[in-house]
């Protein structure tokens, strides 16, 4: 029964961290959208320091923008890495993720033109759900004995079941009996 439930805390785990990631993109999408729309009359000089080709005090290179083009791809990539991936990948993905993506955030709130408050806004909720992934995922327990070795990783899932449950019933001595690989339940006559 615990492994069971150990299970679909890792699932649920799991599709709780996607979820927060699709989250995170669409504040993303939005923010940029806004800045595209509202910049040009909110922020003249920053629109102009953009059309001049800077970032504050960075130049858009192809090289600037492949970075910031793989910053969120890995977001993107994250929505279906922490559904896919085995604990201590997932885990460890979305740890590193995290701190990457509310760095760049934490990164555009101070690198040049002061912020517009819709970006403020955008830029705080997007810093608190990211840290928020961190925490979720540096605190996500390790699954207790192992069980997820083989079974999280897809690897013969119902074999690793049935020797766990074989274990826990030679424990129960003639309470229990294992017979050719099932296992059958036995009340003792007192």
């Amino acid at each position: 029964m615990k492994t069971t439930n150990k299970i679909a805390e890792l699932k649920d785990r799991k599709v709780i961290l996607s979820t927060l990631w699709i989250f995170v993109l669409f504040n993303y999408v939005y923010a940029d959208v806004y800045t595209l729309v509202f910049n040009p009359v909110l922020q003249k000089e920053a629109t102009k320091e953009l059309l001049s080709g800077y970032v504050g005090s960075i130049q858009i290179t192809q090289g600037f923008v492949l970075v910031t083009a793989i910053l969120m791809e890995t977001a993107i990539a994250m929505v279906l890495l922490s559904r896919v991936l085995p604990y201590r990948a997932n885990r460890w993905a979305n740890i590193i993720a995290g701190v990457l993506q509310t760095a760049f955030v934490a990164w555009s709130l101070f690198g040049g033109t002061p912020p517009s408050l819709f970006y403020a806004f955008f830029a705080t909720i997007e810093i608190a759900c990211t840290v928020f992934i961190v925490w979720y995922a540096w605190t996500w327990p390790h699954p207790e004995g192992g069980v997820l070795t083989s079974a999280g990783s897809g690897r013969f899932p119902s074999l690793q079941r049935e020797k766990e449950e074989a274990k826990r019933q030679d424990g129960m001595g003639s309470e229990g009996m294992h017979v050719a690989g099932h296992v059958s339940e036995t009340t003792p006559i007192t």
